[in-house]
């Protein structure tokens, strides 16, 4: 028998490619952090010897989910500026208390509570876009997670940066010093078309062709984000972005929820993607992203919660539900996003977005074994007669049991393994409510 890390049994297993396949009771043979064999469960026993083995009878096993855009740091603001319009919330709540509040420190460990909400969910790779972000990955890593962090663009001073150059400049350092950890990938992040200046903007397209990195930029979230960028530029924000030279396969348009016919088909020919913040977008009251439309015409679509400040839960099976139910409702068309695809842009969008489509998203051999169990035994739950549309319309991250990253089990009968550590979770505790005090001083 060929010896292997881990086996895992489920009663389905769900690759995601190829597509609308479920597997009955399949196992997942592991070794060296990658899948070296998918194949149903009782030939697994007879072939394989693992140092671990799991057996999850009535589960459900997919690729961990990708959370295609979020603030995680912003974990600390959660609930700080509730019930208000976009910029509003921004220069009121968000901004002030950001340049009160925000250092390493800061983002450290608001990175770390968002990794271990977003593990909990099922959530394997994180994209991140904000400040310090070596300080986001190196938490990130230490609760197990996949990261992706943003090098953030934008023209005004903060206590991270003092200009767009300065921005660049410490973000391409913090990817020279992680370059080596397997488990971290960079991103360029400009904030915005109305935050990031043209001379900026033609220089991160020429980093992201030097770099081979993705574009990841907040596009089109509200009508008074186009209508001002027509009135400063005389063009859409979207026309000025291809204008530049930035609307290619590389770009993840952050939101995309008012865009014209035009536009939409742009997006596709150019292969572009979108990271939908479905939950985001109803609290802001942005507007509803035309989902059905961007897939038919050739985009990528990911699944993304945005930044807890703005949710508030880092959930993203609420949001590709949410996303699912309101595709069809702005499409009027009950197919528009069918479970099977919806589940697609919560895994393999969001790595085709982040351009990590050959290591994880799916469950193939040789790819990275990022995975997530869910326990679809419950009376919530059941009867199953389709476990990707249980999972999609009826499942929630209450119900995720395990989770993989390259093959390490960071999360174990629902709780994250770094918690184990009786110490970091005290310090954890701790950091929250001192952080907590601090912002209510400020708010009052």
């Amino acid at each position: 028998m060929q010896p292997v890390d881990t086996l895992i049994q489920a009663r389905w297993v769900i690759p995601v490619e190829p597509r609308q396949t479920v597997l009955e009771h399949h196992a997942v043979a592991i070794d060296g952090g990658r899948i070296v064999a998918i194949l149903p469960a009782q030939e697994a026993r007879q072939r394989y010897a693992p140092r671990a083995s799991i057996e999850l009878p009535e589960h459900a096993l997919t690729p961990g989910l990708i959370n295609a855009h979020t603030h995680a740091a912003m974990t600390l603001l959660r609930g700080v500026g509730d019930d208000l319009p976009l910029m509003r919330w921004l220069s009121e709540r968000i901004w002030p208390l950001e340049k009160a509040l925000v250092d390493e420190q800061f983002v450290h460990d608001g990175a770390l509570l968002a990794a271990l909400e977003l593990l909990r969910g099922g959530v394997t790779t994180c994209s991140d876009m904000y400040f310090h972000p070596e300080a986001a990955a190196r938490a990130m890593r230490e609760a197990g997670m996949r990261a992706v962090v943003g090098i953030i663009a934008i023209e005004f001073p903060t206590a991270y940066a003092t200009d767009a150059e300065d921005y660049l400049r410490k973000g391409l350092a913090a990817r020279d010093a992680l370059r080596n950890d397997p488990l971290v990938a960079f991103t360029l992040a400009p904030h915005a078309p109305y935050t990031v200046a043209d001379a900026t903007l033609r220089r991160i397209a020429t980093y992201a062709e030097e770099l081979d990195l993705p574009i990841h930029m907040h596009v089109h979230e509200t009508a008074d984000e186009v209508f001002e960028g027509v009135q400063q530029h005389g063009m859409r924000p979207l026309a000025r972005l291809d204008k530049l030279g930035l609307v290619t396969e590389r770009l993840i348009a952050v939101h995309a929820v008012h865009l014209e016919p035009v536009e939409i088909a742009l997006l596709g020919e150019r292969g572009a993607s979108v990271a939908h913040c479905p939950a985001s977008n109803l609290k802001l009251a942005s507007g509803f992203a035309p989902v059905a439309a961007l897939l038919a015409a050739g985009a990528n679509v990911a699944i993304g919660t945005d930044g807890a400040a703005s949710n508030d839960r880092l959930d993203v099976m609420e949001d590709m539900r949410l996303a699912a139910l309101l595709a069809k409702a702005v499409a009027a068309d009950a197919t528009a996003l069918p479970a099977w695809r919806a589940l697609e842009c919560a895994t393999l969008g969001g790595a085709k977005a982040l351009g990590l489509e050959a290591r994880v998203g799916s469950l193939s051999v040789d790819k990275d074994a990022d995975l997530a169990a869910f326990d679809l035994s419950g009376w919530e739950t059941t009867p199953c007669f389709d476990p990707v549309a249980q999972l999609v319309y009826a499942a929630g991250r209450e119900h995720v049991t395990d989770v993989w990253v390259a093959g390490r089990q960071v999360v174990r009968a629902r709780q994250p393994v770094v918690l184990d550590d009786s110490a970091q979770r005290h310090a954890l505790t701790a950091a929250r409510a001192a952080w907590h005090a601090r912002t209510l001083q400020l708010l009052r």
